[in-house]
């Protein structure tokens, strides 16, 4: 489980450190599509943790940035984990991710930077973005690992 942790750890950071639309008030990062692991898989809950973690940190974030967004990540992956574990519909996984990212990186990117946004504005932004990442990228990649457990190896929720 570690391994796989640090694998997710690892993935995330990269894709958001190569995205160019990871970071700033227009946010949409790719990294996000893996946030529906942890219905399968409770080693992506630290893994999505860290990987946002090092990768806020790595892209030159405010220091309330790097806490508050990687906590949001963090208690979006225990609530995506908890849906699975609970065997709520997949479609659902995503939901997770999108709504606590909205609120919270919204406000983050309202009164952490001065990109002149209103909180309705950008949570409307980052949600879109994180729908996009989320839903179009995230739920076919769960729908994958779904119909490929072999993929996921022994520690999965299925």
């Amino acid at each position: 489980m570690l391994v796989q942790g640090a694998i997710v750890a690892a993935i995330y950071a990269a894709l958001t450190l190569v995205w160019p639309l990871s970071i700033g008030p227009v946010q949409c990062r790719i990294s996000e599509a893996l946030c529906v692991l942890p219905y399968l898989m409770p080693s992506a809950v630290p893994g999505l943790f860290v990987g946002c973690l090092i990768g806020n940190l790595i892209s030159g974030a405010v220091a309330l940035d790097v806490v508050f967004g990687s906590l949001a990540t963090l208690l979006a992956a225990l609530c995506t984990y908890f849906m699975g574990k609970h065997k709520l519909p997949t479609w659902l996984a995503p939901l997770p991710s999108v709504v606590i990212n909205a609120l919270v990186v919204g406000a983050v990117l309202t009164y952490c930077y001065e990109y002149g946004l209103s909180y309705g504005l950008a949570v409307l932004q980052v949600g879109g973005g994180q729908a996009i990442a989320c839903f179009v990228l995230g739920l076919p990649l769960l729908q994958l690992l779904i119909r490929n457990p072999k993929i996921l190896g022994p520690n999965h929720n299925m």
